[in-house]
């Protein structure tokens, strides 16, 4: 496997622009003879496939949801960071560059943090531009609040809706070039499998969620903009739908996957409830601007928040990260949560809780300001708990909620297979080990708007793909796998279904590759997994048949990727013999419980390539920081 990363000589600051520079083109004439496949809808996808349809190539546009609109790209919350520097607080691209990569552990590129910084501005722009609705101070000027790991207030934000408002701008480019005939869209259409010819991506093969129906899908270039794999925990943040099968499947096809260790645990998630649940509901990083996360100083106090006063509430954060505060980075506060909870000092039924109380910014500022900003957010937690957070403080407890690993990609953004490009969270080149709050956004629009139409030209010109037909071998073999995989799953027969051996994985995974990882868990789990997925193709129950609408077949291509990929993703968890970010191996860490890196043995990609029935191959591609200087992360 070749990893060439292609990131351009010279000076950080001006890395984009040489390469934009130095790259060939494709005039608008010729752009109408290409024509490029986008699977998924969300941010990435939606953004993508709506400049590339403008610039006129022939898009065709894929998801397995009803609407471009259900992307899971919707739930977003909190808001989306740009170096704008509105507050005059002493933000710059410089600013955020650093504390991204300092977010990251480390463990991220230079070049791709910097660009995704350069980037940040227009973003805003695009979505003003748009007619996105971001919040406005009294003046008109857009409103700016400030989110874990940074010092400035650089993250823009519609109320708690921030995702779902730059998704519907993104939805409204889309649907404007799928009514000019530019993008066709394919709605409740899942991709099964990636086809490479000579070497280049060319296609997929989908099924018709509806029908059944198996399809081939030609292309000069595959973009996947599909998501992470949270949902490998069973329960997280995610919508349920969210799943690991394109990328995955492209890694066995030959895509190398870059750290799957790396996942996100984020702080704020209202607590598990019970075995019923199938996900978890996220209260945004942005309520942490004025709540504060405190626990009783007593073990298993049962008395409610309103009878325990001040001088026996331990505000662990503000205690432990008197710089940062609440608002510490995610892992950091994940961790402190656990931790606190572990000692006995949780709250609510399980313990497993803390609280994130308002009644110091409603006095100082009023209900109606704090309603102003979070309203949503306090209403939905309502409905869900039954208690008014005006009143009472929230109960929270972390969960999984995002993923920096993925496919690995170059500087390009195209994978090591030439014509597969990977954008937004289903790759893994931005956020190292950890993701500050507010940059999942930027990301994915950074990528779909002004980092592809660029990259994917320079790939067609020099590249010039030849013509194939659906009647390729590559494709029918691709075909008839997907086929053979669905007659399978049908005739096992057994008596399980597909989403309980998602729970018994998602619980294992939870409780040995979550928030805390051990060699001797990570070694227990790599010889459990492989018991659950010999269960899964000899007790597989799925009613009805291949050639119409079956859930339960859907549910169990996901869970039966979920099983490999588990795999493959405690493997490099085990590999990663340090802690970093959201990887936190409790051997590795200091006399007060932050993470120790090891920068001697670890300061690189890990990726992994497919080798079939055997153990996968593990490469490196070395990071190499000039312009950021290796340093213990310190909040405090």
């Amino acid at each position: 496997m070749q990893l060439d990363s292609k990131i351009p000589s010279g000076p950080l600051a001006d890395k984009w622009d040489k390469r934009k520079g130095d790259m060939k083109l494709v005039s608008p004439t010729n752009k109408r003879k290409y024509r490029i496949i986008v699977v998924g809808t969300g941010l990435a996808g939606a953004s993508a496939a709506a400049t590339l349809g403008e610039l006129g190539y022939n898009v065709e546009a894929y998801c397995f949801q009803d609407s471009p609109r259900r992307a899971h790209s919707i739930a977003a919350q909190g808001g989306i960071n740009a170096a704008k520097n509105y507050q005059g607080d002493g933000d710059s691209i410089h600013r955020l560059f650093l504390d991204t990569v300092k977010g990251g552990d480390f463990r991220s590129r230079e070049a791709n943090v910097y660009r995704l910084a350069q980037i940040s501005g227009s973003i805003i722009d695009q979505a003003v531009a748009q007619g996105v609705p971001l919040a406005r101070e009294y003046s008109g000027l857009l409103a700016n609040r400030s989110f874990g790991g940074a010092q400035v207030s650089r993250t823009f934000y519609a109320r708690g809706q921030t995702g779902q408002q730059l998704l519907l701008g993104a939805y409204s480019a889309l649907s404007r070039q799928i009514g000019l005939g530019t993008v066709k869209m394919h709605a409740r259409t899942e991709m099964l499998d990636l086809v490479i010819v000579n070497g280049k991506a060319r296609g997929i093969i989908t099924r018709d969620l509806v029908t059944g129906k198996i399809e081939r899908c030609i292309a000069d270039a595959v973009v996947l903009a599909t998501g992470g794999y949270g949902n490998v925990f069973f329960l997280s943040t995610n919508a349920t739908g969210c799943n690991v099968t394109a990328t995955f499947r492209a890694y066995k096809k030959g895509a190398g996957f870059a750290n799957p260790c790396f996942t996100q645990i984020h702080p704020t998630c209202i607590p598990v409830s019970g075995d019923y649940q199938s996900k978890l509901t996220l209260m945004s990083e942005s309520l942490r601007n004025d709540g504060r996360v405190w626990v009783p100083k007593q073990k298993a106090d049962t008395r409610s928040p309103s009878q325990i006063p001040e001088e026996e509430r331990d505000y662990f954060l503000e205690r432990k990260y008197p710089s940062y505060g609440n608002l510490a980075p995610r892992d950091i506060a994940s961790r402190s949560a656990k931790e606190v909870c572990d000692e006995g000092n949780g709250v609510g039924e399980t313990g497993l809780g803390v609280y994130l109380d308002f009644a110091s910014a409603i006095a100082r500022l009023g209900k109606d300001k704090i309603s102003e900003r979070y309203g949503n957010l306090f209403d939905m937690y309502e409905k869900i708990t039954n208690e008014n957070p005006y009143k009472v403080p929230m109960r929270i407890y972390p969960a999984v909620h995002y993923t920096m690993g993925g496919l690995w990609v170059d500087y390009d953004l195209q994978s090591n297979i030439p014509g597969l490009f990977v954008l937004g969270e289903a790759n893994f080149s931005d956020h190292g080990a950890n993701r500050l709050g507010a940059s999942a956004l930027m990301q994915g629009l950074a990528d779909g708007y002004f980092v592809i139409p660029y990259t994917i030209a320079n790939y067609l010109a020099a590249s010039k793909p030849e013509k194939i037909g659906a009647d390729a071998k590559e494709f029918v073999e691709a075909e008839n796998a997907v086929q053979n995989q669905i007659k399978n799953f049908l005739s096992i027969k057994g008596k399980r279904s597909p989403s309980s051996f998602h729970q018994q994985l998602g619980k294992l995974m939870w409780e040995h590759c979550g928030m805390a990882r051990s060699k001797e868990g990570l070694t227990g789990l790599l010889s459990k997994i492989p018991e659950i997925r010999e269960e899964f193709y000899k007790n597989l129950c799925i009613s009805g048949a291949d050639s119409e609408f079956n859930q339960q077949l859907e549910k169990a291509g996901r869970v039966a990727d979920f099983l490999e990929f588990a795999e493959l993703m405690v493997l490099d968890a085990l590999e990663r013999d340090e802690s970093c970010g959201g990887h936190f191996r409790v051997e590795h860490q200091t006399p007060d419980g932050e993470a120790l890196r090891n920068d001697k043995d670890f300061t690189h990609v890990a990726v992994w390539e497919y080798q079939g029935s055997k153990k996968p191959l593990r490469h490196k591609e070395q990071l190499v920081f000039e312009n950021v200087e290796l340093a213990t992360r310190s909040y405090k």
